[in-house]
């Protein structure tokens, strides 16, 4: 009886271990995959403010009918008809002298023609389209300088984190972060995967207190590995 009881205490212990080994492993993929949901979304967002952009530089532009069918209309209601023969005349020299004037009509048609190429409005329209396009990519060109001026979140990080003479944490630095930067909207998971991908490439020290993890910035012993290997590489 105490074999088997010992035997089933045993296996009950091991059960309980591999059930608890299984449960924090789901937890922690559970947080990998709301990370990346949450940086997923922050493209997203960036993404639809670009269309948005490019949709405002595309109204700006102006994109009609081409200037050439409107430019061509005048021309059409500015011709003169060709005459017709007067069937009143009873003569044939009468019938001949018609027929002689209705020749040169249709020599004048060119003529008419070029005149009225020559009143017709000049497509002065195009540069409309062209001033809206200039001024609509210096508007894009100086939004797009605007917002490469501005530090990326990576940067930002790396200078809160060197900034700080403790250990702080995801939440710590995204509310710090939120607090200078309110207009950028920087959420607590896509503050957290970047200090995961800064540890990655030895750019932050990670720590753990407890259950709660705690980020720094590299320390010289921590970069000199780094600076070491890119030295061995210009070297080869």
């Amino acid at each position: 009886m105490s074999q088997s009881t010992t035997a089933a205490t045993g296996l009950s212990s091991q059960y309980a271990a591999q059930v608890t080994s299984d449960l924090e492993r789901n937890v922690k993929e559970q947080e990998r995959i709301s990370t990346d949901i949450a940086a997923l979304q922050q493209e997203l967002a960036s993404l639809q403010s670009d269309h948005s952009v490019l949709v405002n530089v595309q109204q700006a532009l102006g994109i009609t009918s081409a200037p050439a069918q409107s430019a061509a209309t005048p021309e059409a209601t500015t011709v003169p008809a060709p005459r017709e023969k007067t069937s009143a005349e009873p003569s044939t020299g009468k019938r001949a002298r018609a027929k002689k004037t209705d020749a040169p009509a249709t020599d004048k048609k060119p003529a008419a023609q070029k005149t009225a190429s020559k009143t017709a409005p000049k497509p002065a329209a195009k540069s409309a389209p062209k001033a809206a396009a200039k001024s609509a990519s210096k508007a894009a060109g100086k939004a797009e300088t605007a917002k490469a001026a501005l530090p990326t979140l990576v940067e930002l990080i790396r200078r809160h984190l060197s900034e700080q003479s403790e250990p702080r944490s995801a939440a710590e630095v995204s509310t710090a972060l939120d607090q200078a930067h309110p207009e950028r909207g920087i959420k607590t998971t896509v503050v957290r995967t970047t200090l995961e991908n800064l540890v990655a490439r030895t750019q932050a020290h990670r720590s753990k207190q407890g259950s709660s993890v705690y980020y720094t910035a590299p320390t010289q012993q921590d970069t000199a590995p780094t600076a070491d290997a890119a030295q061995a590489e210009e070297s080869k």
